[in-house]
């Protein structure tokens, strides 16, 4: 994809190029409540136990949404709110959010039971294929509880 004309970049790198455009762990947890947890409204990222600020939550969903990453649309029952949705671009980051989550249960204590974890490693297709299936359904239903219906 062609780089835009006013994007000045530190480097070719694509991993620097990358963390440009995603490269904070606010972005990677909106990304995640998108892809893993369902979440579609601003008050459900808000609720997601993580912290994050009110001016945090609409700066990194405006810079999410000018990356191309989510796109923002009215509710159809209440056309004032609006939800949140990955774009392609941002259903495409889903083996990058498995792969991080692996690494980090596997070399980090976190939250996540070590059986949620191998499953996802076992699976990583299956996993990812489901990921993506939701998104294409637009079904909002989180991804553990498929997790956990196929022990």
């Amino acid at each position: 994809m062609p780089e835009k004309a006013n994007t000045v970049r530190r480097s070719g790198c694509p991993v620097s190029i990358a963390l440009d455009v995603f490269g904070d762990k606010w972005s990677l947890l909106i990304v995640r409540d998108l892809m893993v947890k369902g979440f579609r409204q601003y008050k459900e990222f808000l609720g997601s136990g993580e912290g994050i600020a009110t001016n945090i939550l609409a700066d990194r969903l405006k810079k999410l949404e000018a990356a191309g990453i989510v796109q923002a649309e009215a509710d159809e029952s209440d056309a004032r709110k609006l939800n949140y949705r990955l774009t392609e671009k941002g259903i495409d980051l889903a083996p990058v959010l498995l792969e991080l989550l692996v690494w980090s249960a596997r070399h980090e204590q976190t939250g996540v039971p070590c059986g949620v974890i191998a499953e996802m490693a076992k699976d990583r297709e299956g996993l990812l294929k489901e990921v993506r299936r939701r998104w294409e359904q637009r079904d909002p239903t989180p991804v553990l509880p498929w997790l956990e219906r196929r022990k």
